[in-house]
């Protein structure tokens, strides 16, 4: 996750000397596990990294193991996780394992499609007192429900906004951006202001699950640009009103990069300290301080990885799974610099971003360490103009079943 107006508020505030990262982060010793409690889930949205549906999933971790594994990621150092699915909100022992979860001293996040969040449940939801609620919007009306496969799912999630809100949890919109919403980024900002929203997160689209499938349509990377460029511009606006709202991005780590080439063209005695900022931050952190357990209990090095199984909580504890770097692709994500190949491999960035998506590389390539293809920088801007790289592979998709363990390697 790229925290862009802690970024630019940094640069505004050097006196404050303000941490990029919140408190809760930075004292953890373990990584921030994103858990996907459930598949289920009662929309069918075709972005889906879950491939999610309306049915049960056998074989999903029962409330006694998921309680065993909450102690464990507790004494393993782990301080932040978000509960996400499918829809959590389906999971029918969601409240039990959050409040267990809170008591252990967690941040708690849940992450949701919102349709759930009624009258009859946001008393149990600010009973729990999640730290932070995200609730995703692919755009306006129209444009989200087409996405989500539902007609209502707009209105329904935010109606759920709202409610969180106005019961005084925080809640963030979350947006994934593709060719066909981009435009209405604009309106999601105003729709923010309007709700008197304080966080809103960008996603790009990454190449797993439903997203693979339909990778045609992410956004080309002048459309990316744009975007990107539309959020620097709202959060400058916010810091000359003396606003402190939060915007982040995900699934694209040449967003650092990219803030601090326009940061050099449009304020150039800041880019320094920035550059300093955003080499101590290093990128993308998959695999390192980031962690993923699915509802079956599979770990893996982020969300988009569900292709590829570091170890099951039911065999051995996530403590133990995530210190065994006998796995070559844990052992090449904690390499630094990664083995990465192509414009990544030259790039002037790379100590910055971390090689971005090895996900994106992996699911167009086969190679998890080729160039990642969603990188939106240019050669001259990340240095490689005047190198003789060899062509780009050939990009063949993803299918699923594919084995990665036959691919993968660390160097």
């Amino acid at each position: 996750m790229f925290r862009l107006s802690r970024y630019l508020h940094a640069l505004y505030h050097p006196e404050a000397e303000e941490p990029i990262l919140p408190p809760v982060v930075a004292r953890a010793r373990g990584p921030v596990v994103i858990w996907n409690l459930t598949r289920r889930c009662n929309l069918a949205c075709k972005h889906c990294y879950a491939t999610s549906a309306d049915v049960p999933f056998p074989g999903e971790l029962a409330r006694d193991e998921i309680l065993a594994v909450l102690d464990d990621l507790h004494a393993y150092g782990v301080r932040v996780l978000i509960l996400s699915g499918g829809e959590p909100l389906l999971h029918p022992d969601l409240f039990a394992i959050s409040r267990r979860a809170r008591e252990l001293g967690f941040y708690v996040g849940l992450s949701t499609n919102g349709t759930r969040i009624d009258a009859r449940n946001i008393e149990r939801i600010a009973e729990v007192g999640y730290d932070y609620v995200g609730i995703s919007l692919d755009g306006m009306r129209a444009t989200h429900d087409r996405f989500r496969r539902q007609a209502g799912a707009f209105d329904a999630a935010l109606r759920g906004i709202r409610l969180c809100r106005d019961a005084g949890l925080k809640v963030g919109l979350r947006f994934t951006l593709t060719r066909d919403n981009a435009h209405e980024l604009p309106e999601l900002l105003t729709l923010m202001d309007d709700e008197g929203i304080d966080k809103f997160y960008l996603s790009h689209l990454n190449y797993a699950g439903r997203g693979n499938r339909n990778r045609r349509d992410d956004a080309h990377h002048r459309r990316t640009r744009e975007a990107m460029e539309r959020l620097f511009e709202t959060v400058l606006q916010d810091i000359a009103e003396g606003r402190r709202r939060e915007f982040v991005t995900g699934n694209n780590d040449a967003d650092g990069p990219f803030l601090l080439e326009w940061v050099r063209a449009r304020m150039p005695e800041r880019a320094d300290r920035l550059e300093a900022l955003l080499r101590r931050w290093g990128g993308n952190a998959s695999g390192v301080s980031i962690a993923n357990i699915d509802n079956l209990g599979e770990v893996h090095p982020d969300t988009m990885w569900w292709d590829y199984s570091l170890g099951n909580v039911r065999d051995r504890p996530f403590s133990a799974i995530w210190e065994d770097t006998r796995d070559p692709l844990l052992a090449g994500l904690r390499r630094r610099p990664r083995p990465v190949k192509g414009r990544c491999a030259h790039c002037r960035y790379l100590a910055l971003c971390g090689g971005n998506s090895r996900t994106r590389a992996w699911q167009l390539t086969g190679d998890p360490w080729a160039e990642d293809p969603g990188c939106y920088l240019d050669d001259e801007e990340i240095g490689v103009a005047d190198l003789d790289l060899p062509p780009r592979r050939p990009v063949t998709p993803w299918r699923k079943g594919q084995p990665p363990a036959t691919k993968v390697a660390c160097s």
